[in-house]
């Protein structure tokens, strides 16, 4: 017997809400998010693949290629080389196509000053692919000045967790019998772009401005900013006028800080951010105060534990764990089909992020963009960086007018908003 059929091959579960993507993923709905980078300086193709071969081996989340398993699919040991740095030459978060990437479901790409790392999201989430984004940028920087590797040595941050663990079945309870009810909600519809075309715009956002516009409201950031979005989209979409579908933003929500866990893998749960415009007039105020309080009421630990549990329980269910994985896929596009029609759009947050101080003057700033899915044609992702946030719309749609709006109230709030484009608007 030869050595190669000697070798145990690595494997590994996918997380619950991992599961869902493979059955979903095809060239129109990629499921893949970009996380990107800006540096102060052009960026070296040759010492950024010398940086991602250094560092893959460390992180089994992104060493990793995905197998048709009998009840489910699963993880494997990826042992090909590192996928190949390439010059950014497409739109952001394209169907990545493991084929041609050596089986890895990552890809790394550069443009003028800027890194992007972008993700298919079975491997992980925002949180747990900024952490590898970070390493990569350190490590790149490390080989293009040497005299950062005396400072920092030539091994990983000690602030990279490499832990994998499965926060969700770790943390999981079983949950009193409960179904969650959903409505229809308002679908964005427009002039669409050409297939596979995107539109970015990014809006540059003092924190300082942020936070006072938000503390004049009693309201956090995160709120005033989905507040903002459900305003543009009452105002100029529904034109002020009552609905009888809600506004319903989809909010993903870290639960890592809530249940103590530094996993790499998908840690996340969702929740609504719903407005439900049933008489003739809200003012800006009214609408934020009623996204302020849906948030409040659903983002808090033990919600959150309900959500988690409620999750998980089908996956750990004996009869369903039994069932094989063609049929499981079958019922799961069923639902997630069914799902499309509760959400307007979804706005992800990705907080604050930090590096180390002797990499801070060699940093810019970072961006995040989300791919589309069906039935969601424009999307929100957050994101800061020293003194500024960075709030990005990627969209389908060739008009512009909830963006606008969107940014002009901010204006309205004494906020300074800068914008920048990724010039599909103007082709």
């Amino acid at each position: 017997m030869s050595k190669r059929l000697n070798k145990t091959i690595k494997w590994d579960k996918l997380d619950n809400t991992a599961n869902l993507f493979p059955v979903i993923v095809s060239e129109n709905v990629s499921n893949v998010y970009r996380i990107s980078v800006t540096l102060t300086e052009d960026i070296d193709a040759e010492l950024l693949q010398k940086a991602l071969d250094k560092i893959l081996p460390f992180f089994d989340v992104f060493n990793h290629k995905l197998k048709n398993g009998i009840f489910w699919y699963y993880f494997e040991a990826n042992e090909r080389p590192a996928p190949r740095v390439m010059p950014e030459d497409t739109y952001p978060c394209l169907y990545i196509n493991p084929y041609t990437n050596n089986e890895y479901l990552f890809r790394v790409t550069y443009y003028q000053k800027r890194i992007n790392l972008e993700v298919f999201h079975v491997l992980t989430d925002g949180n747990g692919a900024l952490i590898f984004l970070k390493e990569l940028t350190y490590q790149y920087l490390r080989y293009k000045y040497p005299e950062l590797a005396e400072k920092a040595g030539n091994t990983l941050n000690a602030d990279s967790s490499l832990d994998i663990e499965d926060s969700y079945k770790k943390n999981y309870i079983r949950p009193a019998k409960r179904s969650y009810k959903t409505e229809k909600a308002v679908i964005l519809k427009g002039e669409k772009l050409p297939f596979n075309h995107f539109a970015i715009l990014h809006g540059y956002i003092p924190v300082s401005e942020i936070k006072q516009a938000a503390a004049k409201y009693g309201v956090t950031i995160n709120q005033y900013l989905l507040g903002t979005f459900t305003w543009a989209i009452y105002k100029e979409y529904l034109k002020g006028q009552p609905s009888k579908r809600p506004i319903s933003t989809v909010v993903p929500v870290n639960l890592r800080p809530y249940f103590n866990s530094n996993t790499t893998k998908n840690f996340f749960a969702v929740v609504s951010a719903y407005f439900k415009p049933e008489k003739d007039t809200y003012t800006f105020e009214d609408v934020l105060h009623i996204i302020a309080d849906s948030l409040k009421e659903q983002i808090n630990k033990e919600n959150l534990e309900k959500l988690l549990s409620y999750n998980v329980s089908n996956e750990v269910n004996f009869i369903i764990r039994a069932v094989p994985r063609v049929f499981k896929s079958i019922a799961m596009r069923r639902i997630y089909k069914a799902s499309l029609k509760a959400n307007t759009s979804t706005i992800t947050n990705l907080g604050v992020v930090s590096v180390d101080d002797i990499y801070k003057e060699y940093i810019d700033r970072f961006h995040v963009v989300l791919s589309m899915s069906k039935g969601q044609f424009i999307k929100g992702s957050v994101i800061s960086y020293k003194d500024t946030l960075v709030f990005t719309f990627s969209s389908a749609i060739r008009e512009t007018f909830i963006q606008k709006e969107f940014f002009r109230q901010m204006v309205r709030d004494g906020i300074h908003v800068s914008i920048e484009s990724n010039g599909v608007y103007y082709e």
